[in-house]
């Protein structure tokens, strides 16, 4: 377990074995200090980021070289926020598992549990939110359905890629001029005058 504060990682580590958890937990302030000494014998990795931001660019890089230089060992994240922009940013890193300080004790064990057997844990406290940015999706996605063809679509994928009109049109086994057409409809759809207004408009309709 890492912890800089020392009797938040003393208190935790004795209420976890106390309601179960059945190994022996060695306690670091710092990463750096856990990798020095206990990598081989560490079966994984809780990590009590506490009132910090996950998406702070320093967390966010020692989760990422924690996951890259030791892919087989599970990365927990501990953490008084339960904001999904934060779950997700640690699960796109590889975490296993992101356990809200709001839970109890109990939970926190079998979260710990699942991730060092192979799972992945997400506290039910983020799934309205999930819940909410997927029905904003599914708008968004019917929306888009109402004023664009599939082929369209197409289109717009490249251009948001920033695909000239030669290559969109290789890729999607069509002529050059066929592209254009399209181009100039999307154009007439979003009320714009150019390629470069069109782009702005696609990221005020799908971000």
């Amino acid at each position: 377990m890492i912890d800089e504060r020392t009797l938040d990682r003393e208190c935790l580590s004795q209420s976890l074995v106390s309601h179960g958890l059945d190994m022996t937990i060695v306690l670091f302030n710092s990463i750096e200090a856990w990798m020095s000494k206990y990598v081989e014998a560490s079966s994984g990795v809780l990590i009590n980021v506490g009132s910090r931001d996950c998406t702070e660019p320093r967390i966010e890089n020692d989760l990422r070289m924690l996951v890259s230089r030791f892919p087989d060992l599970p990365v927990i994240i501990l953490s008084d926020n339960h904001d999904l922009r934060q779950v997700l940013t640690a699960l796109d890193l590889g975490v296993r598992g992101f356990i809200p300080s709001a839970v109890g004790i109990s939970v926190c064990v079998k979260a710990i549990s699942l991730a060092l057997s192979g799972g992945v844990f997400i506290s039910t406290e983020s799934l309205p939110e999930l819940r909410r940015l997927m029905s904003a999706a599914d708008q968004q996605e019917r929306k888009r359905a109402e004023i664009f063809t599939c082929r369209e679509e197409d289109v717009i994928a490249m251009l948001k890629l920033g695909k000239a009109n030669k290559i969109i049109a290789y890729e999607l086994d069509l002529r050059e001029s066929t592209v254009k057409v399209h181009i100039r409809n999307i154009m007439k759809k979003l009320k714009v005058r150019n390629r470069t207004e069109v782009i702005f408009k696609l990221n005020d309709l799908y971000d």
